[in-house]
């Protein structure tokens, strides 16, 4: 599974959604309905799956799944 479609499925699952139904420029605010407190449970999601320290100041660039998959994509060293 690419690191695409792994963020897809945790952020569906973490909003209770089918992953068909997040896109790559979905806005976790704006489109998914993610609250501060549900995208910081997120970041912490990422981190915990992609064994990664995301900065307050990165995740807070964070603002769609593909900002998302890009740094993660970045910074990732499997």
């Amino acid at each position: 599974m690419s690191i695409e479609e792994e963020v897809i499925k945790i952020t569906a699952e973490e909003i209770g959604r089918k992953p068909n139904e997040i896109k790559i420029n979905s806005r976790f605010a704006e489109d998914l309905g993610f609250d501060s407190l549900s995208q910081i449970e997120l970041v912490m999601k990422f981190e915990e799956k992609y064994s990664l320290k995301i900065e307050d100041k990165d995740a807070q660039q964070m603002l769609t799944v593909g900002s998302a998959v890009d740094y993660i994509s970045k910074h990732y060293k499997p």
